[in-house]
């Protein structure tokens, strides 16, 4: 069985296929970048992994990029260590779920990111804090709905 079944249940409810905006802003609120993501989440039942996302981005221009992002659960705490990020995630409640992370590319800034569910699992809230030295520079704000199970 899935540890996460166990140790972090309401993760569970956000299972499926989300499409969303990514919302940059600096630490004034001015716009930095905006564009739209698909995040496909997934539980696998067996295999090395216990959690697995798979993200695809696009921005207006043309632009667009995609990644996979496994993650392994160890005593209630969801942990990724990949070629993106290496961070931690648990549940705070039923609706919320924190994640500490630290992206390779910027190794001097670290994140804090809050994610939220709504009680009927199809609309959701992350907010990503950016830090380095201790300063919030900027933040990431996103929405995203459930498009498909």
């Amino acid at each position: 069985m899935n540890p996460i079944k166990q140790f972090m249940p309401a993760l569970l409810r956000h299972n499926g296929i989300w499409e969303g905006i990514y919302h940059l802003v600096d630490a004034e609120g001015k716009t930095l970048d905006r564009h739209h993501s698909c995040i496909e989440v997934r539980f696998p039942e067996s295999g090395s992994y216990h959690y697995t996302q798979k993200n695809y981005f696009w921005w207006g221009d043309g632009r667009d990029t995609h990644g996979e992002y496994p993650g392994v659960c160890r005593d209630g705490v969801l942990y990724w260590d990949n070629e993106l990020i290496r961070g931690k995630a648990w549940s705070v409640d039923e609706l919320s779920t924190v994640l500490t992370w630290q992206r390779h590319d910027t190794p001097d800034a670290y994140l804090y990111e809050l994610i939220v569910i709504n009680q009927t699992n199809d609309q959701r809230s992350r907010t990503w804090h950016w830090f380095r030295d201790g300063v919030i520079y900027q933040r990431t704000l996103i929405e995203e709905s459930k498009i498909s199970d």
